[in-house]
């Protein structure tokens, strides 16, 4: 039984493996890929995520989509990224166009054409998907559930308080974790930091086939890493979907600060002391970092050229 996904991405490198996890592997059925401004500019992010959708010769439409945060001033990641967001590998440059859509009109369409309902896997910003449920809120009965890359119970990776992802558009953010009757899965730095591509398992990849060429390349030009490994936080996303007994999580409320110096910090009632006992969302707290490993290079190696 395969799960029907939609990726809603700024790729970015971590991106990019996630892109290649969800494409090939045979559990999940990728329906469509929406970009938006983030890592880099949606130009780039667009070219980034055909790019990766060429490479696999993947029948996956793409759609562009935000240029930019609901409110706040936008700010990229290409110290981490680089300038062009994947860089390290020469990617074909015969490309797939995009959707002659938006990246909003692309989701309601997908969203409400299946015949099952889908996943949907934000790995950016959330400013798609919070005008997605903003113009067309009927979509949410369409939708099984939100698995979202993207903040923290504690300590951010942009400022001291917030993650990226959340941080790039706050008040996108807020509106869908407001958004009620989608139930979502948060993937934060808490999972992320601890499920490190380590140094060995990166060096396994330059060797096995040409997708784990391109992963090496790429991955060995990422800013987020340290001598533990490499940060591959957006794959982190497939890997709940596939593998979630891995993850542990736990329900709890989630506010999101839009304002003053904790902007993008994603405060989880942790305690339950605060919402009468209620909750908006499954926080992953704790992974198996080394299933992780085993399972990425898994699945790289089980890709044909």
């Amino acid at each position: 039984m395969t799960i029907k996904i939609i990726m809603d991405t700024d790729p970015g490198i971590d991106d990019a493996a996630a892109l290649t996890m969800a494409i090939n592997d045979p559990q999940i059925d990728l329906a469509l890929v929406t970009s938006v401004a983030g890592n880099v500019t949606v130009d780039k992010t667009t070219k980034n995520a055909q790019k990766i959708v060429r490479f696999f010769n993947a029948d996956v439409p793409v759609a562009a989509g935000a240029q930019q945060p609901l409110i706040k001033e936008f700010e990229d990641a290409a110290r981490i990224h680089g300038e062009s967001g994947m860089p390290g590998y020469d990617f074909p440059e015969d490309l797939p166009k995009p959707l002659d859509m938006t990246a909003v009109e692309a989701l309601h369409k997908y969203i409400m054409e299946s015949d099952e309902n889908i996943t949907l896997v934000p790995t950016g910003s959330y400013t798609n998907i919070a005008l997605l449920f903003s113009e067309y809120p009927e979509v949410k009965t369409k939708i099984d559930r939100i698995v979202a890359m993207g903040g923290s119970l504690g300590m951010g990776n942009m400022t001291s308080a917030a993650e990226f992802n959340v941080f790039t558009d706050p008040d996108a953010a807020k509106i869908m974790y407001q958004s009620g009757g989608v139930p979502i899965v948060m993937i934060g730095l808490d999972i992320t930091m601890k499920a490190l591509l380590t140094p060995e398992s990166l060096t396994k990849l330059e060797h096995m086939n040409e997708a784990g060429k391109m992963l090496h390349d790429i991955i060995s030009n990422d800013g987020d890493k340290s001598e533990a490994g490499s940060a591959m936080h957006d794959v982190n996303t497939i890997f709940y979907l596939l593998h979630p007994e891995a993850i542990t999580t736990k329900d709890m409320w989630i506010d999101v600060i839009t304002d003053g110096p904790a902007i993008g910090e994603t405060v989880g009632d942790i305690r339950g002391a605060y919402h009468d006992g209620k909750t908006n969302a499954k926080v992953a707290v704790d992974i198996d970092a080394a299933a992780f490993n085993k399972w990425f290079l898994e699945e790289v190696s089980q890709i044909k050229d």
